[in-house]
């Protein structure tokens, strides 16, 4: 047998990688396509979030689909054409990440994304605290970094450069609630004392600090604030305390896994206070439903998209069912949000004419989407200058005869608010 030094195998090597480069290269010039673009998607899709993780990659490959082909009869960003038209028609690709709902594998996955995939853009993360760390990774390699769903307030006041964030932050989703308590106890409820549970994270304990302030500076008690790590073994010593406060309504912070604890919690507890309204958009995941049956009804939520948003906007119909007609489900609120946070991107992308990150990053800053291409409520998507979303705001939902119904605004509700929620024996 014929033996070869170490340098004569690694030349070998190198020519046959070098080789099998250029016959993919000549192998798209012959169909006359150049590569595809990468985008590098970091999410939780393995872990105590896959769930979630595989709505928002259906979410996503449902955006890029829509850019990589036709779609006459669709009022979005890139939909009539096939390709990205100001790249020659280059296709969109996504390599994806798994995060596992980790900050520190969040943060490896999207150095491994821009350095091994050389993904000229990054989406994600879902969690607050794994946004945190994988926008990071791509802060210091000055590659722009788009945030569908996140909504620490946080994320845009650290002077990033490269982070951009389509959806609404704790701060707007706060507002919200408070402005629909001000509404009720304008309508003669009385209204007077909060509650908090959060888990502990960036995304909890930032959201809880905002309730807390929002709380106090529109004159409310704020009888208990209780924080725990995510996930809980058990959750009842927590709601003891807080049932023992006697609020008058509690404000969430929580992942699926949480709500489904405190969710069984409290029915055990044979206690609910008039209303509890969360940050997380658990309740509009369709796994929390299936999980707790009639036990989640009346439960209320901020949400900067519900699927009752079609009745008024034809296109959220037309989007949801292919969605429905790929996957099998509808769309929930973060999938909604996934799915604007990638036309955003590749719009931008598209207008930059260019794979250069800087060139990307001049365009996501001179976006301008109109609300009627968006399948969210919005007046459309433009960045300040932090990289917030201006327009990007929320209704509230709740959870009535197995349906994720818009209560509030008033004026666009699609159902009558349930207030107060009644108790365990009458429901």
């Amino acid at each position: 047998m014929t033996r070869i030094s170490r340098r004569q195998f690694l030349e070998r090597s190198g020519a046959a990688l070098v080789s099998l480069a250029l016959a993919d290269r000549l192998t798209s010039w012959a169909w006359g396509q150049e590569p595809a673009v990468t985008v590098g998607a970091v999410y939780p899709l393995t872990g105590a979030l896959a769930r979630i993780g595989a709505a928002i990659r259906n979410a996503i490959e449902l955006a890029v689909d829509i850019v990589n082909n036709p779609y006459p009869d669709l009022n979005l960003p890139l939909a009539r054409t096939a390709g990205l038209p100001r790249l020659g028609g280059r296709r969109l690709r996504v390599v994806w990440g798994d995060s596992r709902g980790d900050p520190a594998t969040g943060r490896a996955e999207a150095e491994r994304l821009l350095e091994q995939e050389r993904a000229v853009a990054l989406i994600g993360s879902y969690q607050s605290a794994v946004t945190a760390t994988a926008s990071l990774a791509a802060e210091a390699r000055g590659v722009p970094f788009l945030n569908p769903e996140s909504s620490s307030p946080r994320l845009t006041e650290r002077g990033f450069k490269w982070f951009f964030r389509t959806g609404p932050h704790d701060i707007t989703f706060t507002r919200i609630m408070f402005d629909m308590v001000e509404d009720l106890r304008r309508r003669g409820h009385r209204i007077s004392r909060v509650a908090i549970l959060a888990e502990d994270s960036e995304f909890g304990a930032t959201a809880a600090g905002v309730a807390k302030g929002f709380a106090q500076s529109r004159g409310y008690t704020v009888a208990a604030m209780e924080l725990y790590t995510s996930p809980p073994s058990s959750l009842t010593a927590e709601l003891l305390r807080i049932r023992a406060a006697n609020p008058d309504f509690v404000i969430g912070a929580n992942y699926l896994v949480d709500a489904v604890l405190i969710t069984r919690t409290l029915k055990e507890m044979r206690w609910f206070p008039q209303g509890f309204m969360v940050h997380a958009g658990f309740t509009t995941v369709p796994d929390y439903l299936n999980t707790v049956g009639r036990d989640g009804y009346y439960f209320l939520a901020r949400a900067p998209w519900a699927l009752g948003i079609a009745r008024r906007k034809p296109l959220v119909a037309r989007v949801n069912e292919l969605y429905r007609r790929k996957h099998g489900a509808d769309m929930d609120e973060v999938a909604a949000r996934a799915f604007t946070g990638m036309m955003t991107l590749a719009d931008a992308i598209n207008r930059a004419g260019s794979t250069a990150p800087a060139s990307i990053q001049r365009a996501l800053r001179e976006t301008n989407i109109p609300g009627a291409q968006l399948i969210m409520p919005w007046q459309g998507v433009q960045f300040d200058d932090k990289g917030q979303n201006r327009h990007a705001t929320g209704v509230m939902v709740q959870i009535l005869e197995g349906e994720y119904k818009v209560v509030w605004p008033f004026d666009v509700a699609e159902a009558e608010l349930v207030w107060p929620a009644p108790p365990w024996d009458r429901r």
